[in-house]
């Protein structure tokens, strides 16, 4: 058509979506779902996909809390949660001074959305770990008991630290499901299958019902070839985990942490944004079946 261009294009888009999601519905599972998301490989929106789809099941109306199991706490700052040291946190309940009622902070931005916020102190959990009983089991635990007396909770997720220590183990061994966040980018399946080697490991060993349930592509660059290529890879791989939705690069979504706050309401009406909250129905859906 005359006078298009990728600009027009995008806000038609986007006005698209914000209309297909006023009227849209989010799907509430029948019991609290546990998903831990994971990617060892570094920078391929892994925490920024845990804060925004918390925060869309969040405005979705959904019940969620976040746990931070990451020591850099950058979960925690997106959503406006204070982590300085010495602040009750995941270190905490890991260590068994704290349950997760007890050190969870609310959201300021959002209605519905609780967190369990990472101080450093977590860094040194990986050694404190080693003599503890059911060393394994400590977040398990506590992510357990916290259900059973907050039933009205729909979704618990689970930011993993970058490296497979006992901190991620635990997150393995408590979650019921992995989301993997994969980047349109070179190399994108880097270490895939030694992540999910290792969580069959622990689905074997310690935790049956674990399993890789969803995989979000991030950073998608719709004007290269190279992002349609690896999405056509990541579908061909893995047809029934890969959501449909695609998250764009954003730079909105990029500024968003800084502003401590998710993309969702930082830049509501942005690409990023509406792309997160199409994921998070998409997601929502699912569990719901």
């Amino acid at each position: 058509m005359a006078g298009q261009t990728p600009l027009s294009d995008q806000i038609t888009q986007n006005f698209q979506d914000r209309v297909f999601l006023e009227k849209a519905k989010f799907g509430v599972p029948f019991s609290t779902r546990v998903i831990a998301v994971a990617n060892q490989k570094g920078g391929v929106g892994k925490t920024t996909s845990v804060v925004n789809l918390a925060a869309a099941c969040a405005l979705g109306g959904l019940k969620v809390v976040v746990i931070d199991a990451d020591a850099q706490g950058n979960a925690s700052s997106a959503l406006g949660i204070a982590h300085t040291p010495g602040t009750p946190s995941t270190y905490e309940v890991i260590t068994g001074q704290a349950s997760i009622g007890e050190v969870l902070k609310a959201c300021p931005d959002l209605d519905n959305l609780w967190v369990c916020p990472a101080t450093i102190d977590l860094s040194g959990a990986e050694i404190e770990l080693v003599d503890l009983a059911r060393r394994e089991f400590r977040l398990a635990d506590a992510v357990s008991h916290f259900v059973e007396a907050y039933q009205q909770i729909d979704l618990v997720f689970i930011d993993c630290p970058p490296s497979l220590g006992l901190v991620t183990l635990n997150v393995m061994v408590a979650a019921d499901e992995v989301l993997i966040p994969i980047q349109t980018e070179y190399y994108a399946l880097e270490g895939l299958s030694q992540l999910w080697s290792t969580i069959d490991r622990i689905s074997g060993d310690l935790n049956p019902k674990l399993h890789v349930s969803t995989m979000l592509l991030t950073m998608a660059d719709k004007r290269t070839k190279l992002s349609e290529e690896v999405e056509s890879e990541v579908r061909s791989h893995f047809p029934t985990q890969t959501l449909q939705t695609v998250i764009p690069r954003s730079v909105r979504v990029s500024e968003a942490p800084s502003y401590g706050q998710s993309v969702i309401t930082y830049d509501p009406n942005g690409a990023g944004s509406l792309a997160y909250r199409k994921a998070a129905l998409e997601l929502s859906l699912r569990l719901a079946k």
